[in-house]
């Protein structure tokens, strides 16, 4: 149960973020998490949206480099050390994290987590088998 990602790529000016932003909004797609990393020349935006085919057919159109990634999306307890659990599981489990960020939702208790790992299969089996939700 893998969920897709948008990863699309900008030039690190003024103004790149919000022309993705408003391209979105204007085709009524909602961005439910999303992550940026910059250098000094480009920046990397993964989107989580509503409607991914149709993000990623609009962003083309406007000549963005984009494409899709499949991701884990976990439910994790909002308790101290429990984001730490989940990771020492994976690691025992020869899986590689290549990075994650959180999202926000109206889950009391709950902290939801997108995790980019080497083997989304291994990585949700694992992680289900410990107790976690796999979004």
């Amino acid at each position: 149960m893998a969920v897709k990602q948008l990863t699309v790529f900008l030039e690190n000016h003024q103004g790149q973020l919000v022309q993705v932003t408003d391209l979105l909004a204007k085709s009524d797609i909602d961005m439910r998490a999303l992550s940026i990393a910059d250098t000094q020349d480009f920046g990397i935006l993964r989107l989580i949206v509503s409607d991914t085919e149709k993000a990623l057919s609009i962003l083309k159109n406007a000549e963005y480099l984009v494409q899709i990634t499949e991701v884990v999306g976990v439910s994790i307890p909002d308790k101290p050390g429990e984001l730490s659990r989940a990771l020492k599981l994976l690691g025992e489990a020869d899986i590689n994290l290549e990075y994650l960020y959180a999202f926000l939702t109206n889950t009391d208790g709950f902290a939801q987590m997108v995790f980019r790992v080497a083997d989304n299969g291994a990585a949700v089996q694992i992680l289900k088998q410990a107790g976690y939700e796999i979004l």
